[in-house]
């Protein structure tokens, strides 16, 4: 089953049925409630739970700024069975992110990564922990040459459309790889680089960060019937995909 998205209720439904539901989560919305975001008074958790009618269960997460396909179960018991299936790899999922530089066609890095705590949400949490093992696949899909110079260093600014599918989901993984390998998200704040953050900003009007979770393909917990939930591009996405010509280089 091939599930495209729609709208309902302040919220992109794009699926639903008697065990799970899925959303479209814009770019900016918290999960849940958070410490760390005390203004705050939407959460696509209450958005959802509001819409369907009754209570919903995380199973997965995205950053606040990154948007795209986001599953909830309507019970602890198919969250727990979901729950299971994300920690035994058997969901793939699948990123868009618009990066500086030209990246090669395809990679994998493979890198572990180190605890990075929150000061208030880990306040609690074992400091001392071992490096965690992070594998990320790549595969550029597009590329733009841009005749402003960025850099000092350069007279043009480069950058890549790619494809990003994470083996594992450790914290802020796939920005972290990405600064690793010096290829940087455009609009993250906090592992990105402010110089390009500032020009989409001033040139496009891109006010959030360009990473967004395309699709997650799993086997439905209940049925075991194939799903695969895809969620849409925002405006914002789709103005860069325009200007760049890259507006058919995303597809699957």
């Amino acid at each position: 089953m091939d599930i495209e998205s729609g709208t309902a209720n302040q919220i992109d439904i794009i699926y639903e049925d008697e065990f799970l539901v899925a959303i479209n989560k814009e770019a900016g919305l918290l999960v849940h409630r958070s410490w760390l975001d005390k203004g705050e008074t939407r959460f696509a958790m209450q958005l959802t739970r509001d819409a369907v009618g009754c209570h919903v269960f995380p199973v997965h997460r995205l950053d606040k700024p990154t948007s795209g396909v986001l599953l909830f179960a309507k019970s602890s018991v198919v969250a727990r069975s979901l729950t299971e299936a994300f920690t035994a790899h058997k969901v793939t999922k699948q990123y868009l992110a618009v990066v500086r530089g030209f990246m090669p066609e395809q990679g994998t890095v493979d890198y572990a990564l180190s605890f990075k705590p929150d000061a208030i949400a880990d306040k609690f949490a074992d400091l001392d922990k071992l490096p965690q093992e992070a594998v990320t696949h790549w595969q550029s899909l597009a590329q733009v040459e841009l005749p402003f110079a960025v850099s000092k260093k350069h007279d043009t600014s480069r950058y890549s459309l790619v494809r990003l599918i994470p083996e594992t989901g450790r914290k802020h993984q796939l920005r972290r790889h990405m600064r690793h390998v010096f290829h940087h998200i455009v609009g993250d704040t906090s592992h990105g680089d402010g110089r390009h953050n500032r020009f989409f900003r001033t040139q496009y009007g891109c006010t959030r960060m360009l990473l967004h979770a395309q699709s997650l393909a799993l086997s439905h917990p209940v049925t075991g019937e194939p799903l695969l939930l895809k969620a849409g591009l925002d405006d914002q996405w789709l103005h860069i995909m325009e200007e760049f010509a890259w507006v058919n280089s995303a597809e699957d």
